[in-house]
């Protein structure tokens, strides 16, 4: 088999997923032709040898339908020859995508392979495809598809996770975020003019370091209108040693609706022939489905298989990139694997940075590449989590110059 390495990774900033947030006024067709460009310019990337491009999308609705992968190759004006593809594995979608790519370089199907993600949530807002599992709640129900906070706080309640454990979290996420994006930290955003507001887009616009743990303390549980619907007595059914479930997420605590658009250049060595040079190389994933009922604990149940099926324990890894899927998740996932802060969202998670969710995994391995070469480690771990229990993780090594 053909190793996989990752040329570049880059992406747009996140705006706010709402209306007057600094990318609502361009559509996803044109954050994803000012990635096609600048990925070309950075890498000197021939467009030619490009074999498919490979995007995670989790609403894939309006703006966001009829396979944007190809359509926005058509938009942004590159060879017809290329194909492409739009896949939804939920929120790791974007991780998926570049597993995808992997998995064709490896297989010898491609030799270079565009991966990445797209999602705007100020124009195609969550749930907007109408999907009858989520739209219909006595369906949901009878399957056992839950919404995402409800399930965390379910993690929250089985692994006695207190509010103030909660908040704190989410508190040190911004924080870290804000220092990362004051340093200068987050290499991979790929500056994007807003034509309606004359301002050029180059920071991730999530950010609330002014936040204390009084004001995250303040704000109320926003998913216990939703377990008295019936998910709460669903769950303890399940889990019959809880009498209840604690609903301590908040909006404070659980993860940002944002915009944002990623690609990661996936190729052989091949490349190297042409003068490029790779950043990193793709030794190994994990796609997992853990309990549907705790939703998004796959991005813990993922990693540990990973480690598992390589021989490794999390003390082997240099950092962890791990899907802030609401503060229980990351909590979940530390206290499961042993991994302690200095390794693990250094940089902050989607809580404070926002989750664009169909581009999130593919902006994550661009902060792990980054970190990694900031710091001057070698390995690291990105895991995502998405809806029904779903998660992947994918172990890189750096590669030397």
């Amino acid at each position: 088999m053909q190793q996989a390495f990752i040329y570049d990774a880059i992406r747009t900033a996140r705006g706010r997923g709402r209306a007057g947030g600094s990318l609502a006024d361009l559509s996803p067709l044109q954050c994803l032709a000012v990635l096609y460009q600048a990925i070309q310019e950075r890498t000197g990337l021939d467009r030619t040898i490009v074999e498919d491009v490979i995007l995670g999308c989790v609403t894939q609705a309006g703006e966001q339908g009829g396979n944007i992968a190809k359509t926005s190759l058509l938009f942004a004006g590159w060879p017809d020859h290329i194909p492409g593809i739009t896949l939804n594995r939920f929120c790791s979608s974007g991780l998926d995508a570049i597993n995808f790519a992997s998995l064709k370089v490896q297989a010898g199907q491609a030799r270079c392979a565009l991966a990445g993600g797209v999602e705007m949530m100020s124009r195609v807002p969550m749930l907007s495809d109408k999907a009858v599992m989520f739209a219909d709640a006595e369906l949901a129900l009878d399957n056992r598809m839950l919404m995402m906070g409800s399930g965390a706080d379910l993690i929250a309640s089985l692994n006695n996770i207190s509010r103030e454990e909660l908040d704190l979290l989410a508190y040190n996420s911004q924080q870290r975020a804000a220092k990362a994006r004051a340093e200068g930290r987050f290499k991979s955003i790929i500056p994007i003019y807003n034509q309606v507001t004359e301002m050029l887009v180059d920071q991730d616009e999530c950010i609330r370091p002014e936040l204390s743990c009084a004001d995250l303390a303040q704000l109320k549980p926003y998913f216990a209108e939703l377990g008295s619907s019936g998910v709460d007595n669903l769950q303890v059914s399940e889990h019959s040693h809880l009498k209840e479930i604690q609903h301590f997420h908040t909006a404070g605590n659980s993860p940002a609706m944002a915009d944002a658009a990623a690609l990661v250049l996936v190729a052989d060595l091949s490349l190297q022939t042409m003068g490029m040079q790779p950043r990193a190389r793709i030794l190994a994933a994990a796609t997992v489905c853990d309990d549907p009922l705790q939703v998004v604990s796959g991005c813990a149940a993922a990693t540990q298989k990973l480690l598992v099926d390589q021989g490794l324990t999390s003390l082997d890894i240099d950092l962890f990139e791990v899907h802030e899927a609401f503060a229980a998740t990351s909590i979940k996932c530390q206290r499961q694997l042993g991994i302690d802060d200095s390794r693990f969202n250094v940089n902050g998670g989607v809580i404070a940075l926002g989750h664009p969710m169909g581009a999130t995994g593919s902006i994550m391995m661009g902060m792990l590449i980054d970190e990694l070469e900031r710091q001057g480690l070698r390995t690291g771990i990105v895991a995502t989590s998405g809806a029904a229990g779903t998660g992947t993780a994918m172990l890189i090594e750096l590669v030397e110059a």
